[in-house]
C-alpha cells in the first residue's frame, strides 16, 4: 500500500521534533517503529519524509524485528567497528601526505618535541584537495595531534642586534645582588606599570559584589583629558619578596621614578633596612640614573622637594 503524501507530510512533522532530542541510536529505532507500522512501502516513505537514505530506516526496522534493541551496551549507538571509517583509514597513505605538507611550514623546538605548522587548517584542506585527497579540516586537526603537532600562541622570541657582550651586565648586577643582600642591603628592581584613565571605565579583573549589582561603566573607552590618567610604579624587594607601588597623576619623568622611590624608602625601605647606607636599583634608564645619582651627591632633583 503506498504511503500517500499527507501520510508523509505528518511524519516529517514528527521526526523534526524528534531528531532534535534522539540519539543516533533511538533515532534509528524510532524511524524502524514508523517504517514497520506503515507496512510495504513505509521504509522508503520514511526516509524520505527523514531525510536520511533507506539504509538507515531499513536497519532500524531490523533492530525492531529481531529484538536487539537492547542488545547494545548503554552509552553506545552501534555495534565495535560500526561507522564511517576514518579518513586515513579508507585513504591509505593519507596521513604520510599530510605530513609531508606539514613539514614544509613545521615550525618548534625538535629537541622538545613540541612543534606546530605555519598554515591554518583551511589552508591545509585545499592544498590536499588540489592533490586528490578527501579529508576535512577535522580531520587534519586529529592526524596532526597525532603527529605531534600543537596550536600555541605567538611567542616574543626574536630579537634584534645584540652586543657579544650583551649578557656581562646581567652577570655584573647578579653579583652584585649577592654582595647587597647578605650585608642587608636593599637591592630592588623598579619600573612603571601600565597606565590606567581615571573615572569609570572598564578595566580586567573582578570584584565581590551582590549578585546582579556590577559596577557600571562607561561603554566606550575614550581618554578623558580633564580627568588624565594614574602611572603605578613598582618598587620590589628581592630579600623579602614584597612590592610597593606609588601612584601619581604625573607623566613618567625622572622626578617621578626619583619621588617613587622616596616614597618607599620612607614608608617601608627604612623600616625594613635600617642598616643599609646603600640601595642598589634596578632596571632604571640611563636618564633616570643620572637623577637619583645627583640626588645622592646632595643636587635637587627639579620639580621636587
Amino acid at each position: 500500500m503506498a504511503v500517500s503524501g499527507d501520510a508523509e507530510a505528518v511524519l516529517a512533522a514528527k521526526f523534526a521534533v524528534m531528531r532534535q532530542v534522539a540519539d543516533e541510536r533511538m533515532w534509528r529505532v524510532y524511524l524502524g517503529t514508523e517504517a514497520r507500522a506503515l507496512g510495504h512501502g513505509g521504509i522508503a516513505a520514511v526516509a524520505r519524509a527523514a531525510g536520511v537514505s533507506e539504509t538507515t530506516a531499513a536497519a532500524g526496522v531490523a533492530e525492531v524485528e529481531a529484538g536487539e534493541v537492547g542488545g547494545l551496551p548503554r552509552g553506545r549507538s552501534r555495534r565495535a567497528g560500526g561507522g564511517r571509517k576514518k579518513a586515513e583509514e579508507a585513504q591509505p597513505g593519507l596521513r604520510q601526505a599530510l605530513r609531508g605538507l606539514a613539514e614544509a611550514a613545521t615550525r618548534g623546538d625538535p629537541v622538545a618535541e613540541i612543534t606546530w605548522c605555519s598554515l591554518s587548517l583551511r589552508e591545509m584542506e585545499r592544498e590536499m584537495a588540489g592533490r586528490g585527497w578527501r579529508c576535512g579540516k577535522d580531520a587534519i586537526a586529529r592526524m596532526l595531534r597525532a603527529e605531534g603537532y600543537s596550536l600555541p600562541g605567538m611567542s616574543r622570541t626574536v630579537e634584534g642586534k645584540q652586543h657579544p657582550d650583551r649578557d656581562v651586565q646581567f652577570r655584573r648586577i647578579n653579583a652584585m645582588i649577592a654582595q647587597f643582600r647578605p650585608a642587608g642591603e636593599p637591592a630592588v628592581p623598579v619600573d612603571a606599570k601600565k597606565k590606567e584613565q581615571l573615572g569609570p571605565y572598564h578595566r580586567a579583573g573582578r570584584t565581590w559584589r551582590p549578585q546582579g549589582s556590577p559596577v557600571r561603566v562607561r561603554d566606550h573607552d575614550f581618554p578623558d583629558e580633564q580627568a588624565g590618567k594614574i602611572t603605578p610604579y613598582g618598587v620590589y624587594g628581592i630579600a623579602v619578596s614584597r612590592g610597593f607601588v606609588s601612584v601619581g597623576t604625573s607623566c613618567d619623568t625622572a622626578a617621578f621614578a626619583v619621588n617613587a622611590l622616596r616614597s618607599w624608602w620612607r614608608q617601608e625601605g627604612s623600616l625594613r633596612y635600617p642598616r643599609g647606607a646603600r640601595r642598589l636599583l634596578g632596571h632604571l634608564r640611563r636618564r633616570r640614573l643620572q637623577q637619583l645619582q645627583g640626588r645622592r651627591a646632595g643636587s635637587p632633583v627639579r620639580g621636587q622637594p
